[in-house]
C-alpha cells in the first residue's frame, strides 16, 4: 500500500515521472496559451500535479490543502474573473520582455539544479539506519512526523483561530465584492 514503505520503487518512479511531466507540460501551457480560459484550466492541472507530488512525498494533508485552496478556491476565482472580463479569447499581446524573462527563468533553473546537486540531503530513515542518530533522538525525530494532522488542526482551532477566521472573512468580502462588480454590468 502506498505510504507504508512497501510500494515498488519502479511503480513509484513511473508515477512520479508521469505526474512530473504532466505538471511541467501544464505549466508551460499556462504560460504559452493565448486563450486565458484554457490557460486557467491548465493551471488547475498544474495545481493537481503539485498535489500529486505531495501525495508521493507522503504529505497527504498538504496535498488535500493544495486541492482545497488552490484548485478549489484560487482557480475558481481566476476562472470567475476571466469569465467576467471581455475579450477572453484575445489574450495578452506580445510582450518584448519574453526573452529577458526566459533568460532569467533559465538562470533560476540553473541555480535550483546547482543547489539540488551540491547539497548533501540527509534522509531521516538513512540517518537512523546508518547509526548517526542515537536511539533517543531517533524516537524523538519519529514522533515529530507522527500525528501532524491533529497537531495542525489543534493549532488552527486554538492558537491561530483569529487569523483563520479573519482569512475567511477576507475571502467572503472578496466574493461579495466580485458579485457587486458583476451586478453593475
Amino acid at each position: 500500500m502506498l505510504g507504508e514503505g512497501t510500494e515498488s520503487s519502479v511503480i513509484t518512479d513511473v508515477i512520479f515521472w508521469v505526474i512530473a511531466v504532466g505538471t511541467i507540460v501544464a505549466a508551460i501551457a499556462v504560460v504559452q496559451l493565448r486563450d486565458l480560459f484554457r490557460a486557467a484550466l491548465f493551471l488547475v492541472v498544474a495545481f493537481l500535479g503539485a498535489a500529486g507530488m505531495f501525495v508521493l512525498l507522503r504529505a497527504e494533508f498538504i496535498a488535500v490543502v493544495q486541492v482545497l485552496i488552490y484548485v478549489g478556491a484560487i482557480s475558481v476565482l481566476i476562472i470567475f474573473a476571466i469569465m467576467t472580463t471581455r475579450e477572453v479569447e484575445q489574450g495578452s499581446p506580445y510582450n518584448r520582455l519574453q526573452v529577458p524573462a526566459l533568460i532569467l527563468a533559465g538562470l533560476f533553473l540553473a541555480g535550483v539544479i546547482f543547489v539540488i546537486f551540491s547539497t548533501e540531503w540527509n534522509v531521516l530513515d538513512t540517518a537512523i539506519s546508518g547509526g548517526r542518530l542515537a536511539d533517543e533522538t531517533a524516537t524523538k525525530a519519529s514522533e515529530v512526523f507522527a500525528g501532524t494532522v491533529p497537531r495542525i488542526a489543534g493549532l488552527l482551532i486554538r492558537e491561530y483561530v483569529l487569523a483563520f477566521e479573519v482569512a475567511s472573512v477576507v475571502l467572503l468580502a472578496a466574493i461579495i465584492g466580485a458579485l457587486s462588480l458583476m451586478r453593475e454590468r
